[in-house]
């Protein structure tokens, strides 16, 4: 336990650093890596999976909760934008949280190998969103919101890879898009962490110190560390280049993804 908690500290380091340095959820390091972890746990096969996806969202709760309130306080976050997309995003939470449950562990690691291919690419490829005029109304905000919420929950990530660009389009000016995202991500990780809580709640191959699909000594050591590293990985972007970075980053989510997959 003793080393596993190590780990589940340096895991935090890292996802800390790169959430702030890519301006990306710490999503897509925190659910390899723990996933690395429990099978080096000996934690059943079947359950893997959906464990590191509902620990990541709960611990998503917490560095989400810090990024939140430092944008908030810049005044980056536009509440009408947030009020419109809220409703759909915790649908699309709960949504996200019941769909993984149905699934099986090897195909929820193959849907989310394909995510991290698609997410690499587009860190890759992927011009700066194009601003838009104003907001779109209820309907589309509402199942835009839906969407992003749904796939937000089931791999386990914060979602403004998909909610900054909608948001951009929306009117937002770039500052104020990802500030929003960040709220955005907020409600998706707190239902999506009770959902997949739920959904697993009563797994007899789940490993002690479990409540459903969440792994606590995996989710102190993690979010101990990554809300103060994710600071020092904001610092450290203004003196690299965000291009190198982000092209050397893609390419370690291709691998992960391209493993996933085989």
């Amino acid at each position: 336990m003793l080393s596993a908690l190590l780990f589940f500290c340096f895991v935090g380091s890292v996802a800390g650093v790169i959430a702030g340095l890519f301006g990306i959820g710490g999503g897509v390091v925190i659910v390899p890596a723990l996933m690395v972890a429990f099978n080096q746990q000996g934690i059943d096969s079947a359950v893997v999976i959906h464990l590191a996806i509902g620990t990541s969202l709960a611990i998503i709760t917490v560095t989400g909760a810090s990024s939140a309130l430092g944008h908030w306080k810049q005044g980056a976050v536009v509440v009408e934008l947030l009020k419109r997309m809220l409703p759909g995003l915790m649908l699309g939470a709960v949504l996200g949280g019941v769909i993984a449950g149905q699934l099986r562990a090897d195909l929820l690691e193959r849907y989310f190998g394909v995510f991290m291919l698609l997410l690499a690419l587009r860190m890759l490829l992927a011009k700066p969103p194009t601003p838009g005029q104003s907001p779109a109304g209820h309907p589309a905000m509402f199942a835009a919101g839906t969407f992003i919420g749904t796939f937000s929950a089931l791999f386990g990530v914060g979602g403004g890879v998909l909610s900054v660009p909608w948001l951009a389009r929306s009117g937002a000016h770039l500052a104020q898009a990802i500030g929003t995202s960040a709220a955005c991500g907020l409600p998706i990780a707190l239902v999506g962490a009770v959902t997949f809580m739920m959904t697993g709640y009563g797994q007899a191959a789940l490993p002690s110190y479990s409540t459903g699909y969440l792994y606590w000594p995996a989710f102190a050591g993690i979010a101990l560390f990554s809300v103060p590293c994710a600071r020092y990985g904001v610092r450290l972007a203004h003196h690299l280049s965000p291009r190198l970075l982000r092209r050397l980053f893609a390419l370690l989510m291709l691998l992960v993804g391209l493993k996933l997959i085989v």
